[in-house]
């Protein structure tokens, strides 16, 4: 493993998405939560983190760019069908961060020679959604973007249209994947594998 990946590089080689950011600032605050999110796990390469702990046959990178890419196509019909305001921008920046907490939480997840996680950080305490809105947050992120990351099991009672986006972009890359991966739905990989991931 090198000493010290070049994680920004890889993390706008990986996610040409951020091009679409139009806040500057935004779109070096989302870089940052992700290189905080790799150095902390010790991951060698993001493109190492894996979708989901038990499915590795898709990258988190893969998943995280189809969500993004969905989310993106829904809000532009709910702007030109509906005529909502939605801020692209928090969008796409929060679709890219909603499973950078996965850094964390895969760390056990893969095999050795792709981490030397920071136990300070890393592990399966915190879900990753929530570590993911933290990883935010500490990189400065607005709170737009904060809040429409967590995206699992109602963490946030009052959500947001960019919010709503995230959850239905990532549902819906979730199921094809899962589909594709286990020939079973979202749902039903939660049903069977929630209480055996840690």
């Amino acid at each position: 493993m090198p000493a010290h990946p070049d994680y920004e590089e890889q993390v706008r080689d990986a996610f040409p998405e951020l091009d679409a950011v139009t806040d500057d600032r935004l779109r070096e605050r989302v870089v940052e939560a992700w290189v905080l999110g790799l150095r902390r796990g010790g991951w060698r390469d993001v493109e190492d983190v894996p979708y989901a702990w038990n499915i590795d046959e898709v990258s988190n990178v893969e998943h995280t760019r189809g969500v993004t890419e969905i989310a993106v196509e829904s809000a532009a019909v709910q702007r030109t069908r509906h005529g909502a305001e939605v801020d692209t921008d928090a969008v796409i920046a929060a679709c890219l961060l909603h499973d950078v907490g996965k850094c964390y939480e895969y760390v056990d997840h893969v095999d050795d020679d792709l981490v030397d996680p920071d136990p300070t950080y890393a592990g399966e305490v915190i879900p990753h959604s929530l570590s993911g809105y933290a990883l935010a947050h500490e990189a400065g992120c607005p709170l737009a973007v904060q809040r429409a990351i967590p995206h699992f099991i109602g963490e946030i009672p009052d959500r947001t249209l960019e919010a709503e986006l995230v959850k239905s972009a990532n549902a819906a890359s979730s199921n094809a994947i899962t589909q594709a991966t286990m020939g079973i739905s979202l749902d039903e990989w939660v049903e069977e594998y929630s209480q055996t991931s840690g």
